[in-house]
Parts: structure tokens; C-alpha cells; sequence
């Protein structure tokens, strides 16, 4: 080996060592990691699927949209709040398109931005029969992502009504169980309290079930 050029052992050296760093970085650290997450977070690092009934019906982590086939909000469930995450010329695909995350990219001041804001509001105050100075920002504008699972506690007790009349159910115990799956802020002081749509809409319905 001391025969060979210094060139060439160096090379032999550093191939030595490619060698051990991707067994360690690309196999042992990997494996460790994913033993960890599996043993530690299981649920969350499995993508935080949420089942009912025996079926995965979505993600903690995601939204969904809870529309008819031709798109149009159903009344008996809560909704998200607006989704840019549509895949382009693809049939039925209403918002909150895993497979497409993106935002609007219209500043405030963008007269389509406005003119979309203006048009949802018109929307919610009709389907929500509340006047448009009480409907929450968070309801008419999407998330950075379009794939924000969760709405504020205001936009969801906007929706209180008129998800009880369309259940059939009292008012008091629809608005019990949003106040009841708030979620704080994150250590007591980042971020907003929330709500997860796809938790409250499962409860709404297991709600349902036993009412009926």
C-alpha cells in the first residue's frame, strides 16, 4: 500500500471514509430515528391519521373539504376555512388537495384578493345567516399551506346554528362542543387558540348518533 502514489491512498482513504459516513448517515441514523419516532410518536409520525368507525377518514394534520359532489358546503358539518390547494383541471377537486399545497399569493391589496374576500363573505353571511361584520378573517381567507386542518374559535361558533338546525340538534350542546375542543396556544403563548374540523365533525356526528 506505502508503494502506491500519495494521490492514489488518499483517494483510497477518502473512499474509506465515504464508506463508513453513509453507512452511519444513510442506514444506522435513518433506522435508528424511525425506531425512535415509530416507538415514541407513533401516531404522528404515521401522518396523525384519524379513524372512525374502523376507517381512516383523514389526517389531524389536513384539511378536508365536507361538500356534495357538485362542491357546495354541507350544511350539517362545520367547514374549513378557504383551500387553494386544487390541482388544476382536475374534476371534483374542491380545495385541501394533499397532493397540491399552495396559497392564493394575492397581497391585501389585490383587487382579485379583495374581490374573492368580498364574494366568500357574501357566501357565509348567506349560508351562515350572520351579518358580514361577524364573520372572522379566518374564514374567508386561506392558509399559507391551503392545507390548515384547523379554524379559529370564532369561525367555528359563527357555524353553531346553523349546524344545529341542520341536525336537528339543541344549539347549547353544538356550541359545548366547540368550546369543549379548543385547542391553547402552543406552551401557553405561541400561535392562537384553535380548532380541528375534522375532530369536531366526527364528535358531531358520534353527537348525532346518540341524539337519534
Amino acid at each position: 500500500m506505502n508503494r502506491l502514489p500519495v494521490i492514489v491512498r488518499q483517494h483510497i482513504a477518502g473512499f474509506r471514509i465515504l464508506l463508513v459516513f453513509t453507512v452511519i448517515c444513510g442506514f444506522i441514523y435513518p433506522l435508528v430515528m424511525l425506531g425512535v419516532a415509530q416507538a415514541a410518536f407513533h401516531n404522528k409520525a404515521n401522518g396523525s391519521l384519524v379513524s372512525y368507525n374502523g376507517h381512516v377518514v383523514g389526517s389531524g394534520l389536513l384539511c378536508q373539504e365536507f361538500v356534495d359532489a357538485k362542491g357546495n358546503p354541507l350544511p350539517q358539518y362545520f367547514q374549513p376555512r378557504p383551500s387553494y390547494a386544487v390541482v388544476s383541471g382536475v374534476k371534483n377537486d374542491y380545495g385541501c388537495d394533499p397532493l397540491f399545497s399552495s396559497a392564493s399569493n394575492y397581497g391585501p391589496t389585490n383587487p382579485k384578493q379583495i374581490a374573492a374576500i368580498q364574494a366568500a363573505q357574501k357566501q357565509i353571511s348567506a349560508f351562515d345567516h350572520v351579518p358580514i361584520s361577524q364573520i372572522p378573517a379566518d374564514a374567508v381567507t386561506g392558509s399559507g399551506s391551503g392545507l390548515d386542518p384547523d379554524i379559529s374559535p370564532a369561525n367555528a361558533y359563527m357555524q353553531v346554528n346553523r349546524v344545529a338546525a341542520a341536525r336537528h340538534l339543541p344549539v347549547a350542546e353544538v356550541r359545548n362542543l366547540v368550546t369543549q375542543n379548543i385547542t391553547g396556544r402552543t406552551l401557553g403563548f405561541l400561535g392562537e387558540p384553535t380548532v380541528n374540523v375534522l375532530t369536531l365533525n366526527i364528535l358531531l356526528d358520534q353527537l348525532s348518533a346518540k341524539s337519534g
